[in-house]
């Protein structure tokens, strides 16, 4: 059977999701749907819709849309080959995996099976476990499907989870332009997940119980360093804090090699 991939419904946020769904239609893959992130919690919805502009309204859902007897009605008549999923921050129940005829598709921000869930480079740092960046199959889990492509990279001493989610963009597009024309020929290998390998699946909130720093804890400093590191991102509220007389003071570090 030839998998084609002609009908394809991409979902995305963030700035990846930009330069991808770029990418797909400057040759000549054009979505005939796009699922984007509920309003006020998406960040680059107006981007990927202004590059989707030839779409009509109906064919581009918000949120949990495609989730509802609606968006699943729409998704089973248009029928599409694939979903092509960018940082789209959704779980996809069975129904909606089942709309695909031959599979969705996620880039991920690690190597896995390592890294499964969220902030990747912030437990790659922690747990010590393989980084990369990887294209797999979706299933009913998360981040456990057959993969397609994957690279690994290195964490430098001075890497915190911001500057390894930075390289770790760049890593996704070379990833996905790689298995490009494996895609497009329906030649790509699926390649199942080992199982009881990789590292345990990591929620959005599990890193509230490492935030809180006890100034009079005895900590080795490779620890400590190790911990900020990971919790240095481009958000304040993901970093680590200390309490004094009730009030809470963050911290981020910065991390310069000597020359």
């Amino acid at each position: 059977m030839s998998k084609t991939f002609k009908k394809i419904v991409f979902a995305g946020d963030r700035d990846l999701s930009v330069k991808i769904l770029d990418f797909m239609i400057k040759r000549g893959v054009k979505p005939v749907a796009l699922l984007v992130s509920e309003r006020g919690k998406e960040t680059h919805a107006k981007e990927l819709m202004d590059l989707c502009g030839y779409l009509p309204k109906s064919h581009i859902l918000e949120g949990d849309e495609f989730k509802s007897k609606k968006g699943l009605d729409f998704l089973n008549k248009i029928r599409p080959d694939y979903f092509i999923n960018i940082h789209f921050p959704y779980i996809y129940p069975k129904e909606v995996l089942e709309t695909a005829r031959y599979g969705s598709i996620n880039l991920h921000p690690a190597y896995l099976p390592f890294g499964r869930g969220w902030n990747t480079p912030t437990w790659a740092i922690l747990e010590g476990v393989p980084y990369g960046a990887t294209l797999h199959f979706m299933d009913e889990k998360i981040d456990t499907g057959d993969i397609i492509h994957q690279r690994k990279m290195n964490i430098s001493p001075r890497d915190t989870a911001h500057t390894l989610y930075m390289k770790a963009k760049k890593l996704e597009f070379e990833v996905f332009k790689e298995a490009w024309f494996s895609l497009l020929a329906g030649t790509y290998v699926r390649t199942p997940q080992a199982e009881k390998t990789g590292s345990i699946l990591h929620k959005k909130n599990d890193i509230l119980p490492i935030q809180p720093i006890d100034l009079n804890k005895k900590i080795k400093p490779k620890e400590l360093i190790d911990l900020l590191r990971a919790l240095t991102s481009n958000e304040i509220k993901q970093a680590a804090y200390y309490n004094v007389d009730g009030k809470k003071y963050r911290v981020q570090i910065k991390i310069s090699k000597e020359t």
